[in-house]
Formats: structure tokens, C-alpha cells, sequence
């Protein structure tokens, strides 16, 4: 996501140099997107806290998300690449399937966030359908983070 803002022009504006800043801000939203989600989930189980209308074994969802947040934002780009001062345990190997690992468990806890919304809420027709949206909401936010 660091690389978001490289094709951005932004006018003739000379007072702020966006190339050196592209780190911060894309940190910022990150962090934001990861408060976002958490706020929402912490929201619907405040609100339903009755087990029968937001099962909490649906959270699991977003802790895998979490650490797979935490996986990728672990490795650097020069990791990847090779360009790192250090070869670590496994070098750009191990560097590569950890980030993979990350992304598997992330693209997995999407999917099964969906698959929480659709099967436990929307298909069988519940009044409440908010916890649903929120663990999608959740694991999509931390996901785009």
C-alpha cells in the first residue's frame, strides 16, 4: 500500500513534497483501517451481547485477520527483494513464504467473513443482520489495511 500515491499528481503544489510523506501516510490509513474494523466488531458485541444473535466464535475471524496484518506488515520490501543488510533465518525465501503465509490467512479470513455474513445472517433470514456486516466489515477494513 506504500506505493498508493506514486501516480497521484497533485497540481503544481510545491508546499508539500508527497514522495518523502508516501510512508507516513500510507501507515496512517493503514492504522485507521485497522481501528475501523476493530471499532465496528467491538461495536455489534457491545450492542448484541446474546449468543443467539451474534455468536462470539465468529471473532476468530478477525484475530486471524490480525495476525495476518501483523505477518505482512512485518516484512519490508527489501526483504523481499533481497536488498536487505541481513539474510535472517531462511533470506528472501523465508522472507517470501511468510509473506505469502500472511496473505493466505488474510484472503482466508475474508472469505470466511463472506461466508459468516451470507451463511449465519442473510440465508436464513435472521431480523439482526448488523454482526454479520460487522465481522464483513471488520475483516474487509483490516484486509485493505
Amino acid at each position: 500500500m506504500s506505493g498508493f500515491m506514486d501516480n497521484i499528481r497533485c497540481g503544481e503544489c510545491e508546499c508539500v513534497d508527497w514522495g518523502e510523506k508516501r510512508n507516513t501516510i500510507a501507515s496512517i490509513a493503514a492504522g485507521v483501517l485497522f481501528f475501523s474494523g476493530w471499532w465496528i466488531i467491538i461495536d455489534a458485541a457491545v450492542i448484541h451481547q446474546d449468543a443467539k444473535v451474534f455468536n462470539h466464535s465468529y471473532h476468530a475471524c478477525g484475530v486471524i485477520a490480525t495476525i495476518a496484518f501483523l505477518m505482512i506488515n512485518a516484512v519490508s520490501n527489501g526483504q523481499v527483494r533481497g536488498d536487505s543488510y541481513s539474510e535472517g533465518c531462511l533470506g528472501q525465501t523465508g522472507a517470501r513464504i511468510w509473506l505469502f503465509i500472511g496473505f493466505m490467512l488474510a484472503f482466508g479470513s475474508l472469505i470466511a467473513s463472506m461466508w459468516i455474513l451470507f451463511g449465519g445472517f442473510v440465508v436464513p433470514q435472521k431480523e439482526v443482520v448488523y454482526p454479520g456486516i460487522a465481522v464483513f466489515f471488520q475483516n474487509a477494513f483490516i484486509f485493505f489495511g
